[in-house]
């Protein structure tokens, strides 16, 4: 009973603190993490120990799938070059230069370095987009690093399981392209081959809660499995959620679509505050396993290892960049259009903070592996330091940086708005009856807004009229139930059937009804 107390208060405190990062303009898992060592300092707090394996399939499957689903390939495609740099180039130089220091400044074995440079050389997006989705920075830029996000963490976790796997005898490191060859190409078609199970199979589901229950259940089910046949799940899971997205919109209904959204999005929004409460919570059981002789020089190294981190992702980004920049003066007009700027470049290179995916592996390294202890604490040093130094910095930085606002998704938006209201339109001009004709009128308001990127969100004067008879419906139904006309079964039904009246009613991307008029 204590732990699940304790865990309602942590997550009474992530919301609070959640709230405080969204009036501060910070990134949440900064302010989660500080709380989550706070907490883990005081005097009495207990210890939450959670063991590796069901830390990755409880926090990391359902944030990726979540994050893949919403994955545009097109964006993938055409970033494809600086995807690549990141994904796997910034990887693994991190990897290495991280390994040079871990095998010169403490003695590490080089399969052991090798794997302390993979579990702090990928960056999570998630505490970068906390920050950046408030402001309204280039496209091209939160595509890049939502892609990276990805991306990085399957090349990462490739060479942390054959660099330990080496560390400890299991495997020797000439053998490892053809381990990667495989886990690589087995896992695209896992993935896919689960997605396409997996429509079938909900496909045949009406009931909107078995569905997100299925839904859950299935993204589990594809990580536990690839782990277990050694593909790599990240992979698994990124490939299973595009295949998932391209195919569920012709294949479930709104009502479950509508369902399964908001049940995700609470879902992943509170995996994602206990990851970094609990996170934190880990820094005293990391402290206390390191007292004694050695102390002073593990925290030396610690703070070496995240200064490395920080300098290296700097270097690469600014390095790449420049090199594509002298190519693009020579390489047609597309490549200069293309082309990154400086100043994409240092936001790129600063939104470098380590999340759960770090400590997680770290945490996960056999009992009894050459300088275990010194490993699990600088990939704590780097995982708080990044999120508190680079994440709570980012706010400043883009006010020096002084982006224009992107437009990109509003215009992309309103073209697709007009185009999906003359599809309507053209559908109904061979219906001749007055109805018809109503309809006809209010498809012809809708695109004559949407024909304006500027007013792209704003009601039309059949919405405000339709938001303004609805507030008067609800008064009613609730008197109805209020004098005792009907009972509460009949009142959910129509309240339900009013609440989808309004959502249609509203304009695109808010919800709140106008309640005047």
């Amino acid at each position: 009973m204590a732990l699940f107390e304790l865990t309602l208060i942590l997550l009474l405190i992530a919301v609070a603190l959640t709230a405080l990062s969204r009036w501060l303009e910070v990134p949440y898992p900064s302010l989660l993490a500080l709380a989550g060592v706070g907490i883990a300092f005081v005097p009495g707090a207990p210890t939450i120990q959670i063991d590796p394996e069901l830390a990755l399939a409880l926090f990391i499957a359902p944030v990726l799938l979540d994050a893949a689903y919403d994955t545009s390939l097109r964006d993938l495609n055409r970033y494809r070059l600086p995807l690549l740099l990141l994904a796997l180039g910034a990887v693994v130089f991190t990897t290495v230069v991280v390994a040079l220091v871990g095998w010169k400044m403490a003695g590490l074995p080089i399969a052991a370095a090798i794997a302390l440079g993979a579990i702090v050389a990928p960056p999570d997006a998630v505490a970068a987009n906390a920050v950046l989705s408030q402001f309204r920075v280039p496209h091209r830029i939160m595509a890049i690093l939502q892609g990276e996000s990805l991306l990085n963490d399957a090349t990462a976790l490739l060479i942390y399981r054959i660099s330990v796997s080496a560390a400890i005898g299991a495997l020797v490191l000439r053998d490892a392209v053809p381990v990667i060859l495989l886990s690589t190409v087995g896992s695209v078609a896992a993935g896919y081959l689960f997605g396409r199970f997996s429509m079938v199979t909900l496909a045949r589901i009406e009931d909107a809660a078995s569905s997100t229950v299925v839904q859950f259940a299935g993204t589990f089910a594809v990580w536990i499995i690839a782990d277990k046949i050694g593909l790599s799940a990240i992979i698994t899971i990124v490939v299973y959620a595009i295949t998932i997205a391209r195919r569920a919109p012709r294949r479930m209904s709104a009502r479950r679509r509508v369902t399964s959204y908001s049940v995700w999005e609470t879902a992943v929004f509170v995996l994602n505050v206990l990851a970094f409460v609990l996170m934190g919570l880990q820094a005293r059981s990391i402290v206390s396993r390191l007292e004694g002789q050695g102390q002073a020089e593990a925290f030396i190294f610690a703070a070496t290892v995240l200064a490395v981190v920080i300098v290296s992702r700097l270097i690469w980004v600014a390095g790449y960049v420049a090199v594509i920049r002298w190519l693009a003066r020579f390489d047609g007009e597309e490549l200069r259009r293309e082309a990154p700027t400086f100043r994409g470049a240092v936001l790129v290179g600063w939104c470098g903070m380590r999340g759960l995916v770090t400590l997680v592996a770290a945490v996960a390294l056999p009992v009894g592996f050459p300088g275990r202890d010194p490993i699990v604490l600088a990939a704590f040093a780097v995982v708080l330091g990044t999120l508190v130094l680079q994440g709570m910095s980012l706010k400043p930085l883009l006010r020096v940086l002084n982006f224009d606002r992107d437009s990109t998704i509003d215009h992309e938006v309103a073209q697709a708005r007009v185009a999906v209201m003359q599809a309507a339109l053209d559908v109904l001009s061979r219906k001749t009856s007055a109805a018809a004709a109503v309809v006809r009128e209010q498809y012809e308001a809708q695109r004559k807004i949407a024909e304006n990127p500027d007013d792209a969100q704003a009601a039309t004067e059949y919405d405000r009229l339709r938001l303004y008879a609805i507030k008067r419906q609800r008064d009613t139904l609730e008197e109805l139930r209020r004098n005792g006309t009907i009972g509460d079964e009949a009142y959910h039904r129509i309240e339900e059937e009013i609440d989808w009246a309004e959502l249609a009613a509203s304009p695109a991307g808010s919800f709140q009804p106008l309640t005047t008029y």
